[in-house]
């Protein structure tokens, strides 16, 4: 079957995780709704000819109508995007009250409008939960009344090459008459589950307060090699100004180690189980959140060295590339990091979506880079650019949302 253009339209886009998978997969961006005013100078300053102009702002301000001129046609293949998670968390909003919770409305008359072959819908693991799973049970039974069949998964994103034990629910709708349970069997299926040094580890060391644009050292893994690309300057490779007694409390938790590392008179008086926690350097790290860079809060020291993450290797453990430069300051730049699908992940998704449910065959490009997503913890010097795999493991490992 010969290829043709598949085109999609991405809502909530946030900084651009999602489309940077998507668009490295092949299918091409037609529009792009974010609110946030930063995370939509992102997303445009990183797409050559994309001016910020030319995204939509606030979603509710958009009526259907008017969908298929703003879009500027009158139907895509793909419609994908996530409402802001932060209302479906257990804790946040356990009874679904948030009203970002309502979001997905617009979502869905968005899909109505343009008509697309297949959604993708993705958020986090605690919608199943929201509301006793109303919120999701609303999200399918609407795609349902729009004759799609639809499967839900919890999946993780180290299992598609992404160094961090990321979870986010995946909604995918395709039309009746395309596939029926789509995502049964789909797995990337790694070599090794790269950890957090197999993506930092060639990034330069960085003081409390200091920032670094000059790369000191050669990448050492398929996956640094990858994002870094052909990067000559580092940005966003600032660390936060920790204070002395928060460097020497630090600087007693051991490689992976927690808290009870720290001697009993540096002990801090509050925090949470996962406070004041280093990262494994062997091992995934733990979902990237906006506050990557604070100790107090998150396990986010890094492994060896005595301070949080700075922005640009929270954006590696999200596997952005190094060339993706964020807008805003730091509190902005951290957020949109933490909040951003990664773009691994959206882009192993992007090959599922054009094999089995587009029915197209991959090309030996496609397959390079599906190789190239599972080799990510190998030594560079062991790493083969031209080898191909011939498709996705078929294998049940997703985990069942139901």
């Amino acid at each position: 079957m010969c290829r043709r253009e598949l085109t999609y339209v991405d809502l909530f886009a946030g900084a651009g995780g999602l489309s940077v998978g998507l668009e490295r997969a092949g299918f091409e961006l037609v529009h792009a709704v974010e609110v946030d005013e930063n995370a939509r100078q992102t997303f445009a300053n990183n797409r050559d000819g994309l001016t910020v102009e030319a995204l939509s702002g606030d979603i509710r301000e958009v009526p259907q109508a008017e969908i298929p001129a703003v879009v500027g046609r009158d139907r895509v293949d793909l419609v994908v995007g996530g409402p802001p998670c932060q209302g479906f968390s257990e804790v946040i909003s356990p009874d679904g009250s948030d009203e970002r919770n309502h979001l997905f409305e617009q979502f869905v008359d968005w899909v109505r409008a343009l008509d697309p072959t297949a959604v993708l819908f993705e958020n986090v693991r605690g919608m199943q939960q929201t509301a006793d799973g109303a919120f999701l049970d609303a999200v399918t039974a609407s795609f349902g009344r729009l004759d799609y069949d639809v499967t839900h998964r919890v999946v993780r994103a180290s299992e598609f090459g992404v160094p961090q034990h990321r979870r986010r629910l995946l909604v995918l709708a395709a039309k009746s008459d395309v596939s029926e349970n789509p995502f049964d069997g789909f797995t990337l299926d790694p070599v090794a589950i790269p950890g957090v040094t197999d993506g930092i580890g060639d990034l330069p060391a960085v003081t409390p307060g200091e920032a670094v644009t000059d790369y000191t050292t050669h990448p050492e893994t398929a996956l640094q090699a990858d994002l870094r690309g052909d990067a000559t300057e580092l940005s966003a490779h600032v660390a936060a100004n920790h204070t002395d007694e928060m460097v020497e409390m630090i600087s007693h938790v051991p490689d992976g180690g927690d808290w009870t590392a720290i001697p009993e008179e540096l002990q801090p008086s509050s925090g949470y189980h996962n406070s004041y926690s280093r990262l494994d350097s062997t091992e995934p790290a733990v979902a990237i959140t906006s506050n990557m860079s604070k100790p107090s809060s998150a396990r986010c020291i890094h492994p060896f060295e005595d301070r949080g993450l700075t922005p640009r290797e929270g954006a590696r453990l999200q596997t952005f590339p190094d060339d993706y430069r964020f807008s805003g300051g730091l509190v902005s730049v951290r957020r949109q990091i933490g909040n951003a699908v990664p773009p691994y992940l959206a882009e192993a998704v992007g090959y599922y979506l054009r094999r089995d449910v587009f029915d197209e065959t991959l090309t030996r490009e496609h397959r390079e880079r599906v190789h190239r997503l599972r080799s990510g913890a190998r030594p560079l010097c062991e790493f083969d650019p031209q080898a191909t795999d011939a498709g996705f493991a078929r294998q049940t490992t997703l985990d069942s949302a139901d």
